[in-house]
């Protein structure tokens, strides 16, 4: 046995053939999970070299494992691939489309020194296979076609167009002919690619003679053991580049290497990925530093380049600046966990964000709060300060995260350089630019018009609507000079009670709904420092307002003291004034508005049945029968009190009613009941939250923007589940979703077979992100492109993400 890290030049040059056995699986690599990262792989070499001529940059594919061949015929060697056929083919189906690109653009030269590569040169008289790589399994004659298809190659005409080895090669081709482009410096561009993707990448070549034990050798280098994380990964690589730097690697290892704790190896989760602390921390390190998103599984790899090619320090200097910004870093996540520590800006921040459950500032506080950068604390603090603002009135509106990560490490990127004193401006004016759904700054007004009917304590999660009355809290209390409120997860109480019937009581169905609509809005909240028992909760507004004074020291519930009575205009005003308080917190430039281009139309506060009967637009004793299908023939009837009778059992909504229709299978009531006339409940609904009496009532989406930002990370679903749960049919679901902007996580839906839709399209037309990318990243399996059904949410699974909006 013989082991060598060689090039592709090395590997591929000489006439030969590599057989892919018979017994090896076919190829399986796809675009999301590998050719996509070879791409970036080896055109970030690429452009490395274009930059530098000089350097000489490289990369780490992997093992292969060879074996001779037993008593060989012809003149040409031939071995086995053992093992790493799914690199060397990705690698041939790579250098082949280059060659062909660089054939397309009049790159002969190029073409034909990578063409060495993948093709054997023919031989007066003597018949030999062209191929360097040759599968003797299914996939061998779609590579065979593929490889020596004729250039321009029109993929799609091919005979095995739809196979995966076609199709790596179509994407290559694409990558690398948009990368090449028509400038002046093709030529220079051409040279750089093939350079890095012949001499650039580097592979570990197990050679085994023929009567060598093969099958042992495989076995070692796939044994299931616990994987490395990429803090291991980048630890090996740090520990290796002291060494050849001549450093005390033993000191180094016991005084600078910052990760050897209980800290730095918890498990926590991010999204759908659970990973080390560490390899957390480095991953936003890194994005602190080079102003990108760097994904979890890609750490590694962006680590040693950044250090081979942009840190411009050695290993020793480099550690030191890490192990400096780990120690803040722990400090502000341990800080952020005590109850009652008085916490630093950064400290605040890192504790918002775990109750807010988002990771997205860390880059941002990491770069802001850089010792190496001396950017003065009142800077990063008012820095920090509007980039929170941006994000918590973003979660205040309930509008989607998924496109901040971009924005932040765009503001790095774009102010890593910039002076201090010029940072607050260019930030602001970063984030006061931003004009789509998907990323915007929103303004006072939109922000007060939404809390102002807000069912906040069924909408926001409850460490995010606990961390916005405490910040209000802290606000009054700064004031005063008083120490921060600690944060002891004290209880959320409703000053008008949930069950507010029996000692609140009005007369009326119009007052009986005003009085329900106000119970769980902002203004009716508030934190107390112990929890009331059922009976002064529940009790008259005197008891309350009594046992709070005498039990509670909170700044926040001083307002009660003059309130002689709680009603829905005590209610109303102190929503305005909290929302006051938490737009002082969270403030805008002046003169910010907040403006989005083609903004959506903004949805009504939630309806229930009892809205329709005192508006008039039902009458109790409305008979409804299901929807046509396999539930036809159900009937329900509207109660005087708006609820539904269903067998003689009463029910609070339309989907509590068809939950017992269906036996058990949660629904969407709107859609499932209708009326004798053919109209749903929904469309009535819609004419109650403001259509206009002379046209159709439209198609109300809010629950299927419901739906989608409750969509978790790392399952998908289907147009035809997401049309079935909320009552409307795929295609126009499937166009509302391509052209509205308030739609979260449009990537998570996906056709029937779990594929990408053809005609998938971003409301933002700015948007390149790919799809399967981000689902890949998210943790969702695919396969040829196509997700795994067991990360499939069905109909019934979508209507128990959100509570009933009804």
């Amino acid at each position: 046995m013989k082991t060598d890290v060689l090039t592709p030049q090395a590997v591929f040059y000489l006439p030969q053939h590599l057989v892919v056995p018979l017994f090896q699986r076919p190829y399986v690599w796809d675009e999301a999970e590998q050719w996509l990262p070879l791409w970036q792989d080896i055109s970030r070499l690429a452009e490395l070299r274009l930059h530098n001529p000089y350097s000489q940059p490289t990369h780490f594919l992997g093992a292969v494992v060879l074996q001779a061949l037993d008593g060989q015929q012809g003149t040409v060697p031939a071995k086995n691939v053992i093992d790493g056929q799914q690199r060397l083919t990705t690698l041939q189906l790579f250098i082949d489309a280059a060659a062909a690109v660089f054939e397309s653009h009049g790159l002969d030269g190029h073409a034909e020194q990578l063409a060495a590569l993948t093709h054997n040169p023919g031989r007066a008289g003597v018949i030999e296979a062209s191929l360097k790589l040759a599968h003797t399994n299914q996939d061998g004659d779609a590579f065979l076609e593929v490889m020596d298809a004729e250039v321009p190659v029109v993929h799609e005409s091919l005979k095995h167009a739809g196979s995966r080895i076609t199709r790596a090669h179509a994407y290559f081709v694409g990558r690398i002919d948009d990368w090449l482009g028509d400038a002046d410096d093709v030529r220079a561009r051409a040279d750089a690619l093939t350079q890095s993707v012949s001499q650039g990448l580097q592979l570990v070549v197990i050679d085994l003679l023929a009567q060598e034990n093969s099958q042992e050798i495989f076995e070692t280098l796939n044994a299931r053991g616990t994987p490395l994380t990429a803090a291991d990964l980048i630890k090996n690589f740090v520990f290796q580049r002291l060494e050849a730097e001549g450093a005390d690697t033993r000191r180094a290892y016991a005084e600078d290497w910052p990760f050897e704790s209980k800290f730095w190896e918890q498990e926590v989760s991010v999204g759908r990925y659970t990973m080390s602390r560490s390899s957390l921390f480095l991953s936003q390190w890194l994005g602190s530093r080079l102003g990108e998103e760097v994904s979890p599984r890609q750490t590694f790899v962006r680590f040693k380049t950044y250090v081979d090619y942009e840190a411009g320090m050695n290993m020793s200097e480099l550690l030191l600046a890490i192990k400096a910004q780990a120690e803040l870093y722990r400090t502000w996540n341990e800080h952020a966990a005590e109850s009652s520590h008085i916490l630093t800006r950064p400290e605040i921040a890192f504790y918002r964000m775990t109750a807010g459950g988002v990771e997205l500032l860390k880059p941002a506080i990491i770069w802001l709060y850089d010792p190496t950068l001396s950017i003065p604390s009142t800077i990063a603090d008012e820095v920090l300060g509007m980039l929170e603002s941006w994000v918590v009135r973003r979660q205040i509106l309930r509008l989607t995260s998924a496109d901040l990560g971009r924005i932040v490490a765009d503001i790095i990127k774009s102010n890593r350089v910039t002076p201090a004193a010029e940072l607050v401006a260019s930030v602001r004016h970063h984030l006061s630019r931003l004009n789509v759904a998907s990323n915007y700054w929103p303004g006072d007004d939109e922000v007060r018009e939404h809390l102002r009917t807000e069912q906040a304590y069924r909408r926001y999660p409850r460490g995010r609507m606990r961390f916005f009355l405490e910040a209000i809290e802290d606000h009054l209390r700064a004031k005063y000079d008083y120490p921060q409120v600690p944060r002891l997860g004290y209880p959320i109480e409703h000053v008008l009670p949930q069950k507010w019937e029996a000692s609140w009581a009005v007369s009326g169905l119009e007052a009986e709904l005003a009085r329900s609509e106000h119970v769980h809005r902002i203004g009716n909240l508030s934190l107390l420092t112990s929890s009331l028992n059922s009976t002064i909760s529940n009790g008259p507004w005197s008891t309350k307002r009594e046992r709070i004074f005498a039990n509670d020291v909170m700044l926040l519930n001083r307002y009660f003291r003059d309130a002689e009575g709680w009603d829905e205009a005590a209610i109303d005003q102190r929503t305005a004034l909290l929302t006051d308080l938490l737009l002082q917190i969270w403030p805008v430039p002046e003169g910010h508005a907040g403006s989005i281009s083609d903004a959506p139309a903004k949805e009504n506060a939630w309806v229930e049945v009892k809205h329709l009967l005192a508006a008039g637009l039902l009458e109790a004793g409305t008979v409804l029968s299901s929807r046509p299908g396999r539930w036809e023939g159900i009937e329900a009837t509207v109660l005087p009190d708006g609820q539904i009778g269903v067998d003689g059992k009463t029910y609070t909504s339309p989907s509590s009613a068809g939950y017992h229709a269906k036996g058990g299978r949660a629904t969407n009531g709107w859609t499932f009941w209708q009326l004798a006339d053919g109209r749903r409940l929904a469309d009535v609904r819609a004419q109650y939250r403001g259509d206009k009496a002379d046209k159709p009532a439209g198609f109300d989406w809010s629950r299927l923007h419901e739906i989608l930002a409750a969509l978790p990370a790392g399952t998908w679903t289907s147009y035809s589940d997401l049309a079935d749960a909320i009552g409307t049919a795929p295609q126009p679901l499937g166009t509302h979703i391509t052209r509205c902007q308030q739609c979260s996580y449009p990537w998570r839906v996906l056709t029937s077979d779990g594929r990408v839709a053809a005609g998938f399209a971003w409301s933002d037309p700015n948007d390149d992100r790919k799809p399967a990318d981000l689902l890949v990243e998210e943790g969702v399996r695919l396969v040829d492109g196509v997700a795994d059904g067991e990360q499939r949410l069905d109909s019934e699974a979508l209507t128990t993400l959100i509570e009933d909006a009804d």
